[in-house]
């Protein structure tokens, strides 16, 4: 579909590029890689080279000097091949930098951004706990002020890159029973999991960072989709976090944090879409190949209507995503239309790649081709950065604000 109501003509050359580097890069090692749930390190190397891991940030700051709507294009076009390689990019973007971008002091982003946005070491987020997923307000992580540096204690679940990266940005509680205003962020440093391959590529690993005492990570899960992509408990264990990593005003961690994940909210829309596109595209393809009955399957009725559906929705779902990102690149309020393209692309990915499966008959059930895998990637994006539930309790606050006050 045309763009042009969005995007210009760089952004044109970003997608060509990532589309490219997708089909050379990715494609061919994506199944095996989803098979053996393997961190892509030697696409990371590349992906770093190519500005991947810093399209938004100013080149002063270490980035591509680009800007959020060629970061969206970017997780888009990418996810059409693969959705962990889009995630690395998501989680180490998004919610990894962005928080040290906005809240940060001076010398905190001159300290961790260049890191950061070249793709040397890779970053995280940590929000999520055992016991406060949805509700991120009820953080039960402690954070005790011991004169020059805080003490951590507690854990953070299912967090992005949390073996192999090296620098993330956590909530903890500051002040006992006081909501959300007693939650702080802080920055937090360790040393990446695969040290010797991150050594011998040259990437991953700054010997310069310091290692949080009593921070690490834990086991790595065994996820249904994103399997690719590098998902762990980080523990605080009396972890000794130096007072100049406070990231932002003492307990505003929560609310600077809900700033970030509407940003992220539009990330998730665009891997989404891009999961969704990439299925449906393998199905027109294979509707155009497959014979039955003497006949190609697209004729018949049964799969042209499909098709025709996917086609629809994936437009109203571009749409939906791009004007998401539109505001946001403009400065314009951007919560409800964030909350709208995430539910919307997430939930249409699960449709999507469901009827891809159901397209291709058996051999959709296989690994054989990359709608099942995509069908499992697609789960997930209708649970992380807010679930379905979650995001229409976002949008119906914000519809009915001047309603019910």
């Amino acid at each position: 579909m045309d763009l042009s109501l969005y995007l210009n003509d760089q952004h044109a050359q970003v997608r060509d590029m990532v589309r490219e580097f997708a089909q050379q890069h990715v494609a061919p090692v994506a199944r095996e890689l989803d098979r053996t749930s393997s961190f892509p390190w030697q696409n990371i190397k590349r992906m770093g080279e190519l500005g991947l891991l810093g399209v938004p940030w100013p080149e002063e700051m270490g980035g591509a000097g680009m800007d959020q709507l060629a970061y969206y294009v970017t997780i888009h076009e990418l996810a059409k091949v693969d959705a962990s390689h889009a995630l690395t990019i998501s989680a180490h973007t998004n919610l990894g930098t962005s928080p040290i971008v906005d809240f940060g002091t001076p010398g905190q982003r001159e300290r961790y951004v260049p890191l950061l946005a070249s793709g040397r070491v890779l970053g995280g987020f940590g929000l999520t706990e055992p016991g406060a997923g949805s509700d991120a307000g009820g953080t039960a992580a402690t954070a005790v002020d011991r004169g020059d540096h805080y003490l951590l204690n507690g854990s953070k679940v299912f967090i992005t890159h949390g073996g192999v990266g090296e620098i993330f940005v956590a909530t903890a509680r500051t002040e006992a029973g006081n909501g959300v205003r007693g939650i702080t962020s802080f920055i937090l440093t360790k040393e990446t999991c695969d040290l010797a391959v991150c050594r011998e590529l040259g990437v991953g690993h700054d010997d310069s960072l310091p290692r949080i005492p009593g921070f690490r990570a834990g086991k790595k899960e065994d996820k249904m989709g994103w399997r690719a992509s590098d998902t762990r408990e980080l523990i605080f264990e009396d972890a000794r976090v130096p007072k100049e990593n406070v990231l932002g005003p003492l307990g505003e961690g929560f609310v600077n944090f809900l700033k970030t994940l509407d940003g992220g909210r539009i990330g998730i829309a665009a891997l989404s879409l891009g999961i969704a596109e990439g299925a449906y595209q393998a199905a027109l393809r294979y509707a155009g190949v497959r014979r039955q009955f003497g006949k190609l399957i697209g004729s018949f009725q049964g799969v042209h209507f499909q098709l025709a559906d996917m086609a629809l929705e994936i437009e109203a779902g571009t749409h939906l995503l791009y004007h998401a990102a539109w505001l946001k690149q403009n400065g314009k309020p951007f919560k409800k239309e964030a909350a709208m393209a995430k539910l919307f692309c997430s939930e249409l990915a699960m449709r999507i790649t469901t009827r891809a499966v159901q397209i291709f008959g058996g051999y959709g059930y296989t690994t054989e081709y990359p709608v099942e895998r995509m069908m499992r990637d697609a789960k997930v994006c209708e649970i992380g950065e807010g679930t379905s539930e979650i995001q229409r309790i976002v949008i119906a606050r914000q519809i009915l604000g001047d309603v019910i006050g």
